[in-house]
Formats: structure tokens, sequence, C-alpha cells
């Protein structure tokens, strides 16, 4: 059973506790940002009277992980989305692939690493719930199984059906992450992406790179078959033009004066 974790936007008093206990753990110093960073790995926001966490969404069949091409980003047995900073080559698909824009570059650094939340995957390893979970005064943010979880967020939304969107974010969207949320608000208010699909990325990429060895093939007959067009042409128009050279020379030398007999013996003496 992976873990995850349950995130009720209608508790939440805007404490910070969570991106404070992140900081900690994975200290990662300085001040909490405005806005995710390689430094800031969660934060709250207040958008429309509501206190709104983000953080690495921890997709069950994530989109960072399958465009990697060294396996820097791997989803683990337990559930988060782990990165091993050794593997990592700096490419940055990882940031491109993945349809929350969680991942974030060390762009100061010599060396820099690609830095996300990576859900306090040795404090789960160890029985222990994140750091920001554990941290949290109001139990807004709440850590269990994902079965466990999804059962508790419908029991709040069928106890309180005017209290909550009837919908659990994270649910579905990209086949499901590990993260998930309930609010009041409509999740699109609230700046939540809300054009994903439900099957997840990965296998809507491998549907489209399945069809490349079709295509190339498809495409190299037709290019063969433009080629083979385009070099008859060629040849045609080069058999008529010497067949025109050979006739203007013929006429040419059809037409050219006799030479003087007087200037012939001249040459000859």
């Amino acid at each position: 059973m992976s873990s995850a974790m349950l995130i009720d936007i209608t508790r939440c008093i805007g404490c910070n506790a969570c991106a404070e206990a992140c900081k900690e753990t994975n200290k990662l110093g300085g001040e909490i940002e405005d806005q995710l960073s390689a430094r800031t790995w969660t934060r709250v926001r207040e958008v429309k009277g509501s206190y709104v966490r983000q953080m690495c969404m921890h997709c069950r069949k994530p989109s960072c992980a399958s465009v990697c091409p060294v396996g820097a980003l791997h989803a683990t047995p337990e559930g988060p989305v782990a990165y091993d900073e050794k593997k990592c080559i700096g490419c940055r698909y990882c940031m491109v692939a993945c349809p929350f824009g969680i991942p974030k570059y060390e762009w100061e650094k010599a060396l820099p690493r690609v830095q996300k939340c990576i859900g306090c995957i040795s404090r789960i390893q160890k029985g222990e719930i994140p750091a920001c979970a554990a941290a949290c005064p109001a139990e807004s943010t709440v850590a269990g199984t994902r079965d466990s979880l999804l059962a508790e967020a419908h029991r709040r939304i069928d106890a309180n059906p005017g209290q909550y969107v009837d919908h659990v974010y994270g649910e579905t969207e990209v086949g499901g992450t590990n993260v998930m949320f309930l609010s009041a608000l409509p999740f699109e208010q609230l700046g939540f992406p809300m054009t994903l699909p439900n099957a997840p990325m990965p296998d809507l990429t491998w549907q489209a790179l399945s069809k490349i060895p079709t295509v190339v093939s498809v495409g190299g007959l037709s290019l063969l078959g433009i080629w083979w067009i385009i070099e008859r042409r060629m040849r045609i128009e080069r058999i008529g033009d010497e067949a025109a050279a050979g006739a203007h020379g013929a006429v040419l030398k059809f037409q050219s004066p006799a030479p003087d007999a007087s200037q012939s013996k001249r040459g000859v003496s």
C-alpha cells in the first residue's frame, strides 16, 4: 500500500508550519519563499481567502521519471517520487514533463541539481510520517495509505456536502497522485490545473512514441518516392538538353564556311 497525504484546504490556517518543518528536515536553509524553488519545496499561499499548499504531487506514474534518461527520478514502492542527484545529468527534461511545474533547478550553483519534495522517503521507510504532516497543528495535512485517505476524503464530502466541492483532486488526475486535496472552492479558482487527462502522462507519451517506427517507415517510403520522381524528371531534362545541344552542334557544323584554299597553301609554306 503506497503512502499518501490528504490536504484539506478548509482546515488550513496558513501558519506555514509545514514549510518550516520541510526546510528543517531537508536542511534547505533560508526563508520560506513566495514560490517553489530549489530551497522551498512546499509553501502556503492565500487564494480567495483560502490557504492552499503547493508541493510535489508524487504522481503514481510520474512523467518526470518517465522522461529521465538516467533514472535520477523514480517512483518508490512506498509512494514518493525520489531523486538521486548522483545520477542526474542536468538535462532538465523533468521540469518540462511535470504537468504541475514542480521541479526546480539550482541555477546559481556550479554543480546544480534538480530540487523538489521527495516525500520524506527516509522517514516513511522508518515507519514515520512526512515532516509536514507531523508538524501541521490543524490536521489540514494528514498522512496514511492512499486507499484509507481516499475513503476519508469521500466520507467528509458525503457528510458535509455543502462544505466541500464534490471532487478529490488527485484521485484521477494524470492517473492519480499520492498527494490529494479537498476544497470548499472550485479547484480552478485556486489555480489547480484542470485540463489534465485522467490517464497517466507516460502512457499517453508511449502512445505517441510507439507510432514512431510506422511514421518513420511511411515517411521514408514517401521520401524515396519523391526522390525517384525528382531524379527521373532531372534525368529526362538532362537527356533533352544533351539532345538539343547535339542538334545545335550539327547545325553549326553544317553552316560553317569552307576553309580558304589560298590561306591553307600559305600556311603550308
